[in-house]
């Protein structure tokens, strides 16, 4: 009999451990929300992008357009009518019908086209440009949230530590072993540190919402906690930085060759254009009829386009030297970067390491010595709020050092190349 209930006891502690052990398994199969999951998710609905595809379609519709010969247009005449004489009425009327067609000389179609060229190639670069910033941007916002959640974790742990340390001290004072104000002092620890896990968890809600309002569709699962833990291996020398190929100097160099069209362009138009063709004249007074043909020519007199040209020869001169400037300042924010990375990293390595392993054996040993009477409640609260403070600050380290290095990324993304 007891053997039978024994067995049966056993049989139900063995399916309650193996339903234990499925329960992370089962919680498992949700796959974290991933940071490119969220470039990607956010990447389809931004107005930034859409506004930019936008620009990139203006750009190459104006390609078309500069490709464009200008319309030929016709003209009616009709002379000799209303006057006085033999020149009364209609009589003596000559009525002239002609086309003028119009002729671009000096290569004016071709530097249009130029321009327009430049144009799109620089509305292309915009794109990708605002692509970058939304990665940046979703990357920024996904640290924040990861580290809320890291942070909430943390206020619970520290909630429940101050929880066990209030039982405790109960404990010590109903034997007798401390004065009731050790009570009254662990029982405001907790009640603060109640306070600071509903504080973080409000934080780390307002941070998946920022999260979810860019990526523009709710997150079902979890967010990866872990990539927030992903440091550098080690420290090897770092590459000199430059900005060769990144999308600032792109955008510049793009903008540089804007200009250059427009004073290829302006040189074009000094050169006068002509309309020709032919005409129908009809003379009323004899029924007959002639043929003409016309060609105009402006005098470039009082618009010689010396002014133009020269006008766009100072904006070439601007963007060329803004091109410079833009090199200097891509390395400098490059070196900037690196070096915020680094220190980042090195913090961020150290906070998680020795500081948090020193700071948790700390508080463990006051934990121990506090429940068998050999450290005090100053001893406990102390090493309790170094813990916390410490584990807040790897926190803290590590979103600085993926915030750092996804601002790297994006100063030293490179520019596509031309055609993609």
């Amino acid at each position: 009999m007891f053997r039978s209930i024994a067995a049966l006891l056993a049989a139900v502690s063995c399916v309650a451990v193996a339903q234990a052990q499925e329960a992370p398994a089962l919680t498992a199969v949700a796959a974290p929300y991933t940071l490119e999951q969220a470039v990607a998710a956010a990447g389809g609905s931004a107005p930034a992008v859409q506004a930019a595809q936008a620009g990139v379609e203006a750009a190459q519709a104006g390609r078309r357009v500069a490709s464009l010969r200008p319309n030929p247009t016709i003209q009616t005449q009709v002379e000799n009518i209303a006057g006085s004489g033999a020149y009364s009425g209609f009589r003596s009327a000559e009525s002239t019908v002609s086309v003028a067609i119009p002729i671009e000389l000096g290569g004016k179609r071709s530097a249009r086209i130029a321009v327009a060229d430049a144009q799109t190639d620089r509305a292309l670069l915009v794109s990708a440009i605002t692509k970058a910033d939304i990665r940046l941007q979703v990357t920024q916002l996904y640290v924040e949230a990861v580290a809320a959640e890291r942070r909430v974790q943390t206020a619970r742990d520290q909630s429940r530590i101050a929880g066990d340390a209030a039982n405790a001290a109960r404990v010590r004072v109903q034997a007798g072993r401390a004065s009731p104000i050790e009570e009254q002092r662990a029982n405001v620890a907790k009640i603060n540190a109640d306070a600071e896990l509903v504080r973080t968890i409000r934080l780390a809600q307002a941070s998946r919402a920022n999260l979810e309002r860019r990526v523009g569709q709710p997150m079902g699962g979890p967010l990866d906690t872990a990539w927030l833990e992903s440091l550098p291996r080690g420290y090897g020398p770092e590459m000199p930085p430059s900005a060769a190929g990144t999308l600032a100097l792109a955008a510049a160099g793009a903008d540089l060759a804007i200009a250059d069209a427009n004073v290829r362009l302006a040189n074009s138009q000094r050169v006068p254009n002509l309309e020709a063709g032919p005409g129908l004249r009809r003379l009323s007074g004899t029924n007959d009829t002639a043929l003409i043909f016309t060609v105009t020519m402006p005098i470039p007199i009082f618009n010689s386009g010396k002014a133009s040209v020269a006008q766009a020869q100072a904006q070439r001169n601007q963007a060329e030297a803004q091109k410079r400037m833009t090199a200097l300042d891509v390395e400098q924010a490059i070196t900037d970067a690196q070096t915020a990375a680094s220190n980042a990293a090195v913090t961020a390595q150290t906070a998680t390491g020795p500081a948090l392993e020193a700071a948790q054996e700390a508080a463990r040993i006051a934990r121990i010595g506090y429940r068998e009477g050999k450290f005090g409640q100053l001893d406990l609260l102390d090493a309790e709020r170094t813990l916390s403070e410490t584990r807040l600050a790897a926190i803290d380290a590590l979103a600085s050092y993926q915030n750092a290095r996804a601002q790297l990324e994006r100063l030293a993304a490179p520019a596509p190349e031309q055609g993609n």
